[in-house]
C-alpha cells in the first residue's frame, strides 16, 4: 500500500453488522464502494460498524455472524485489504474515547433533532406513551458515535444516502465546536450523495429490506437464487401480452445488473409479450453470471473465519497507526496531560491557542452557518453573515485564505469588518494565518 497519503482525499464508509447482505446492499453500497476503492487519488477507510449494531440488535451470535458475512462479502466483491484501511470498528479503542470528547462539546438540543430519535419520540407521542419510552441512550447518542467514526480519520468525504446527510452535518458541528474550544484539530467532512445508486425493489415490489422480509441474499446458492427470483411478484398478464417496464420489480432488478444494451433488449421483449417465467429466467441468468465468481470467493472466506479475522486485525493495526497518535494529540489538547510540566502549562489551552489569528466556524439558532476571524486576543476582525450550509461557509473561508483581496471583493456584503478593526488588520491577520499554516504543513511534510 502507498505510504504517502498526505495528498489523497480520504473517503470513509461503514456497514452496520446486523444482517446478511442482499442484492440491494450489493448494488447500492458494496459494488460502488469497491469501484471507488480503486481510485488512486483517494485513501479508503471501510469498516464494520459493530458498535452501532449494539444499538439495534441484542443478539450476540447474529452480530458475530453478520460481521463475518459482511466482511466476506466486501472482499469477495473485490475490496483489497492491502490497498485500503479495512477494519472492525470495535478494534479501534480510540473511537469510543473520541466519542466521549465529542459528547462533551455537543449540545443536547442538537441530538434532540436527530431523525432517528425524533421518529421514536413521535411514535411514542402518537401512541400516548412517554416520549422516551424504549429509547436507549445508545440510540440518542448514535450521531456522536458516527461523528467519532468520521472525525477520527479526518475523512474528507463520506458517501451516504439522503437520510444520512443530517449525521454528516452534525459531525461538522461537533468538529467546529471542538476546534473552537481547543484549536484546529478536526477536519470537517463533506457528505457525498450518489444520485445514480440503484435502490432495488424486493420480492414484493417494496424496497428490498430485512424489515419487510423481502430480500434476496447476495450469496444464495445458484439454485436458491433461481427459486427466490421465481417468487418475485408480477401481474397477471399472459405470454404474448405486452408488459410495462414501469413499476416492474423484475425489470428494475435486471436493470441494476445489466448493460444498457441488455436492458434495452429486455424492454423490447416486454413490449413483445415475453412470458413472466422466461423473464425471470433471463434475470436469474444475468445475476448469476455476475455473482457466481464472487460466490466462490465468499464461500472460501466464510469457511475460513480465522483468515477474515486476521485481515481485519491487520486493517485495524494500520488504522491505529493513524488513530493512536491522533488521540494522543487530542488528549493533550483537552488537558489530559502528564503533570510534570503543569507549571509551564498553567496558562491553559485558551491562552496557548490564542497565539495567532484564527477562523471560527459555528451554527446559530436560526439554523444558518457563520464564521468569524479573531485576533490573538479574541477580538473579532471579520464577521460573516449566514450561509445555508457549513460547506458554503467553509468554502468562503478557503477562498479568503487563497486569494484574500479577491475573495473580500466577491463576497461583498456577506462580510462585515469588526468593530475597532480595519480592512488592513484583516488582511494582515489572514496573511499571518496563511503563513503559519504553511509552516505547519512544511514541518509535517
Amino acid at each position: 500500500m502507498t505510504t504517502d497519503t498526505t495528498q489523497r482525499t480520504r473517503v470513509l464508509t461503514g456497514i452496520t453488522t446486523t444482517g446478511t447482505p442482499h442484492l440491494g446492499n450489493y448494488v447500492g453500497a458494496i459494488r460502488p464502494t469497491v469501484q471507488a476503492s480503486r481510485n488512486p487519488a483517494t485513501q479508503g477507510f471501510y469498516f464494520l460498524a459493530d458498535y452501532h449494531a449494539l444499538i439495534k440488535c441484542d443478539e450476540p451470535a447474529r452480530i458475530q455472524r453478520s460481521t463475518l458475512e459482511i466482511a466476506a462479502s466486501w472482499m469477495a466483491a473485490g475490496l483489497d485489504p492491502e490497498r485500503v484501511m479495512f477494519y472492525r470498528q470495535s478494534d479501534i479503542p480510540e473511537i469510543p474515547e473520541l466519542t466521549w470528547f465529542l459528547t462533551c462539546v455537543t449540545g443536547k438540543g442538537v441530538l434532540n433533532r436527530a431523525h432517528a430519535y425524533k421518529a421514536s419520540v413521535d411514535k411514542n407521542n402518537a401512541a400516548g406513551n412517554d416520549p422516551d419510552a424504549d429509547v436507549s441512550a445508545g440510540l440518542f447518542m448514535y450521531p456522536v458515535l458516527m461523528g467519532a467514526d468520521i472525525l477520527m480519520f479526518k475523512a474528507h468525504k463520506v458517501p451516504v444516502g439522503r437520510d444520512q446527510i443530517q449525521h454528516i452535518e452534525m459531525a461538522r458541528d461537533m468538529a467546529s465546536s471542538f476546534n473552537h474550544l481547543y484549536g484546529e484539530h478536526l477536519v470537517l467532512p463533506e457528505a457525498v450523495v450518489e444520485e445514480s445508486v440503484a435502490l432495488l425493489p424486493g420480492l414484493d415490489g417494496r424496497k428490498m429490506s430485512k424489515s419487510y422480509d423481502n430480500t434476496i441474499p447476495l450469496f444464495s446458492s445458484s439454485a436458491q437464487l433461481k427459486k427466490l427470483i421465481a417468487g418475485i411478484v408480477t401481474d397477471s398478464r399472459a405470454p404474448g401480452e405486452a408488459k410495462d417496464t414501469e413499476g416492474s420489480a423484475l425489470f428494475q432488478i435486471y436493470q441494476a445488473f445489466a448493460s444498457a444494451e441488455e436492458t434495452a433488449a429486455l424492454a423490447k421483449a416486454y413490449a413483445e409479450g415475453i412470458g413472466w417465467g422466461d423473464a425471470k429466467q433471463v434475470l436469474w441468468e444475468r445475476i448469476d453470471r455476475e455473482v457466481a465468481p464472487m460466490r466462490a470467493k465468499y464461500e472460501e472466506l466464510i469457511n475460513n473465519p480465522a483468515k477474515v479475522d486476521a485481515l481485519l486485525l491487520m486493517g485495524a493495526a494500520k488504522a491505529r497507526d493513524i488513530a493512536t497518535p491522533f488521540i494522543k494529540e487530542l488528549r493533550h489538547a483537552v488537558g489530559l496531560r502528564a503533570l510534570a510540566n503543569v507549571g509551564t502549562a498553567k496558562a491553559g489551552t485558551k491562552q496557548a491557542r490564542a497565539a495567532s489569528p484564527s477562523f471560527k466556524q459555528y451554527r446559530e439558532q436560526d439554523g444558518q452557518f457563520y464564521f468569524k476571524l479573531v485576533d490573538p486576543q479574541g477580538k473579532v476582525l471579520l464577521q460573516s453573515t449566514g450561509f445555508t450550509s457549513p460547506k458554503d461557509a467553509g468554502t468562503a473561508i478557503a477562498r479568503l485564505q487563497q486569494n484574500t483581496q479577491l475573495a473580500i471583493s466577491e463576497l461583498g456584503a456577506q462580510l462585515l469588518v469588526g468593530e475597532d478593526a480595519s480592512i488592513d488588520l484583516v488582511l494582515a491577520a489572514i496573511e499571518s494565518l496563511v503563513a503559519e499554516n504553511a509552516e505547519k504543513a512544511q514541518a509535517k511534510g
